[in-house]
């Protein structure tokens, strides 16, 4: 939907709206069971909330388009991710509430390991702790670069974040991740003559840091993507009129969030946090984005048994968010991260919508192959926001 004419279409009324997005939701059978993650897992929550909604697939972006998380959420807000595509670096550092100025290009990064001849052998460096990430940044920060200050925030285990802050800084700058073991990180380079010097000020850091982190065993490496600049995004509540708050652990969501006009709650525990805290500010809020990062951690990794049970464990929450008592719950992915790829795919995700006007369909568990029988069928993620509010009775009738 335009975003002009949700605006328009856009009406008040007292419905509350839960969104809960499992990351990396979707999934690929193995071939010895013939059975994705969803359909090995003991979710009997989802399986009985699956065949009293409507469900279907969602495309997160477009056929055969592998997005990254910041796409995939934008177009279950509502937003066409092709129009409003946010570099990585700009939602870490919005995540962790740093204030990017106008002279700032954010580039979000990790610790990597690099084997003696320089190849990545891990790109998350083992996953190391918070605690060990903040020491070398600390490390990192003792770097200097010519007409430029340089600026290096931790985020969350592996993950960092670098700001560079100067006059005349492009922010088209090509990620050093390879997105592969067995290869030595990638250059920076400049897609644009604007960006020219960034990308200089890029291999520069990447140089100086290398020689910093060179005694480590697991992070003695690191690989930056997604350079931006902080962009204008319209805002969510003003679009669909909804006072709106964002639960999310992880700074990368939470900073996605923010620029989306949403209000981050504070709730470091996790998803039990994440409940009571929606719970506690019912009332302030029509629509609750909770977003539960396990199930794509363990996809990453390649991890089929860690995935199933991280589904397993969002299930046994599924009568908690129930009792909330949404007039409309949503229980979607940004995006499939099968264990088999180990890593982000194109495939449409599952999807359900329940509410009081649900047309319940085939479907008896909540899975790739059952949500494919359903009466949405396979459809374009950015209709799932125009579908929350129809539910909610939150849109007006178009035209005479």
């Amino acid at each position: 939907m335009d975003l002009d004419l949700a605006k328009r279409l856009a009406q008040p009324a007292n419905t509350k709206i839960v969104l809960c997005v499992l990351d990396g939701l979707g999934g690929l059978a193995r071939q010895e069971t013939l059975r994705s993650e969803l359909e090995g897992a003991d979710i009997p929550n989802l399986d009985r909330l699956a065949a009293r909604s409507e469900v279907g697939l969602t495309v997160p972006v477009g056929p055969g388009i592998t997005p990254g998380s910041g796409p995939g959420h934008l177009a279950l807000f509502g937003y066409d991710p092709y129009r409003f595509d946010i570099g990585r670096g700009v939602l870490e550092a919005t995540g962790i509430d740093f204030d990017l100025g106008p002279d700032d290009v954010a580039a979000r990064g990790n610790f990597c390991t690099l084997d003696a001849e320089g190849n990545v052998t891990d790109r998350r460096a083992g996953r190391v702790s918070t605690e060990v990430s903040a020491g070398l940044v600390d490390r990192l920060r003792g770097i200097r670069l010519p007409g430029a200050e340089v600026l290096v925030e931790p985020v969350r285990e592996h993950r960092f974040v670098l700001v560079l802050r100067g006059k005349d800084l492009g922010d088209n700058v090509s990620s050093t991740d390879p997105q592969h073991t067995g290869v030595p990180p990638l250059p920076a380079t400049a897609g644009d003559e604007a960006s020219a010097r960034t990308a200089v000020l890029v291999n520069d850091f990447v140089s100086q840091a290398t020689a910093l982190l060179r005694d480590q065993h697991q992070a003695n490496g690191l690989m930056l993507r997604g350079f931006a600049r902080y962009p204008h995004l319209p805002q969510f509540p003003e679009i669909w009129g909804l006072r709106a708050a964002a639960l999310a652990v992880y700074p990368m969501y939470r900073g996605l969030a923010k620029l989306a006009g949403m209000q981050p709650l504070p709730c470091p525990g996790g998803l039990l946090e994440q409940i009571d805290t929606a719970r506690r500010r019912w009332q302030d809020f029509d629509f609750f984005f909770i977003h539960y990062k396990k199930t794509d951690a363990a996809g990453e990794d390649g991890d089929f048994e860690r995935k199933a049970h991280a589904l397993e464990e969002f299930d046994q929450h599924v009568p908690a968010i129930l009792g909330l008592g949404a007039d409309v719950l949503i229980v979607a992915g940004d995006h499939a991260t099968p264990a088999l790829m180990a890593a982000h795919s194109w495939h449409p995700v599952p999807f359900l919508l329940r509410s009081a006007f649900c047309r319940e369909g085939n479907a008896l568990h909540f899975n790739e192959q059952e949500c494919l029988k359903g009466s949405l069928g396979v459809f374009p993620a950015i209709d799932v926001m125009p579908l929350a509010m129809a539910h909610a009775l939150r849109l007006q009738k178009y035209g005479a």
